[in-house]
């Protein structure tokens, strides 16, 4: 392979989701050991990218001309592509193409990205319905990518595609920790993620309610009434929850250097990358008793059954000593190693090179 173009056209132009900034890290990674042409659909997008990098200006991906994509890729010579989503436009396509389904849980939680516009989020309902949709459109391409040998399981078990596929880890941006941490004075549990269902952040503050010392930190964005219905939970139970409503990624390094653990009662996870930026750190996780979670933080993660709040204050309270805290800080940073971006885009390149 002389030349990747990577589908760039997923990179958000305000703040990064999961996608987005698993393409700029992936990119970022890529540059090193390949040319690498951005396929983009907004100048804004190459803010993100490395400096300088070679790039196409074609079509939304929302844009119904994205059915011509593959005759215009044709006409500017590429031969390996890669899309970080299943959607792209394939239609007459003459290159090496691979796609990625990152995991199936819209399978079992339906609701679409409210980012999306009416008709998207309508489609993306119907299309969650059965795997059919998904079978078509993954079967359009050579090889697959997934983000875990979880969800990689599961492709297989449902046999979502013909075509073989490989596992593309997530990571986490920026620099690791160089030594364990000691252990700390703080008494702060943190959060990260949405406030859906079946996030079941109300398990969290049930089980900070029985550890009076402790104080549990919601750090993402928040509408005013999940707040407030939240807020009322934690004050009938006496439980001390912080809520921040946003933190920029230098705030939230700052907390994860601070804090005592990362925690979360998740009923079900694509992945988790922020137990990744956690461990890279070497602040523990304590997180809910999840196959993903278990591939992802491995020995150095505490489990709990995700509704029990009584289990999980456990859990909090085994850390809660300078030995077992200190060596689970040990432990996380060696596992956090599993995951670079480094890594995954040899993995990506890889899965190109075996294709037949």
């Amino acid at each position: 392979m002389q030349t990747l173009h990577f589908d760039a056209r997923f990179i958000r132009l305000d703040h990064h989701d999961g996608i987005s900034r698993f393409s700029v890290e992936l990119i970022q990674a890529l540059v090193e050991k390949v040319k690498v042409v951005a396929i983009i659909y907004d100048l804004r997008q190459l803010e993100q990218l490395p400096k300088g990098i070679e790039f196409v200006l074609l079509n939304n991906p929302q844009s119904v001309t994205e059915i011509s994509i593959a005759r215009k890729l044709n006409k500017l010579g590429a031969t390996h592509v890669f899309s970080p989503m299943q959607i792209m436009g394939t239609t007459g396509r003459k290159y090496k193409l691979v796609l990625t389904l990152h995991d199936l849980i819209y399978y079992r939680h339906r609701k679409p990205p409210q980012d999306l516009n009416l008709l998207v989020q309508l489609i993306w309902r119907l299309y969650h319905l059965s795997y059919l949709p998904q079978k078509l459109l993954l079967n359009r391409a050579d090889a697959i990518a997934t983000v875990s040998e979880t969800t990689k399981r599961l492709i297989e078990e449902n046999r979502l595609t013909k075509r073989p596929v490989g596992v593309v880890y997530n990571a986490a941006p920026g620099t690791p920790a160089s030594k364990p941490r000691v252990f700390p004075a703080s008494r702060k549990l943190l959060y990260i993620g949405s406030f859906m269902p079946y996030k079941n952040v109300e398990t969290l503050i049930r089980g900070v309610a029985l550890l009076p010392e402790f104080e549990l930190h919601l750090l993402s964005k928040i509408d005013s009434s999940r707040e407030a219905e939240l807020s009322a939970l934690a004050k009938n139970l006496d439980a001390k929850v912080v809520f921040h409503g946003g933190v920029s990624d230098s705030e939230y390094l700052a907390l994860l250097k601070d804090s005592f653990a990362l925690v979360t009662a998740s009923k079900d996870e694509g992945f988790g990358i922020p137990l990744v930026e956690a461990m890279q750190q070497g602040t523990p996780v304590i997180v809910s008793d999840l196959e993903i979670f278990h591939e992802v933080a491995g020995r150095a993660g505490s489990y709990f059954q995700a509704d029990d709040a009584v289990q999980f204050a456990k859990r909090v309270e085994e850390l809660d000593g300078s030995r077992a805290w200190e060596k689970t800080s040990e432990e996380s940073l060696a596992q956090a190693k599993r995951f670079s971006w480094g890594s995954s885009a040899e993995s990506l390149l890889n899965i190109f090179r075996e294709i037949r």
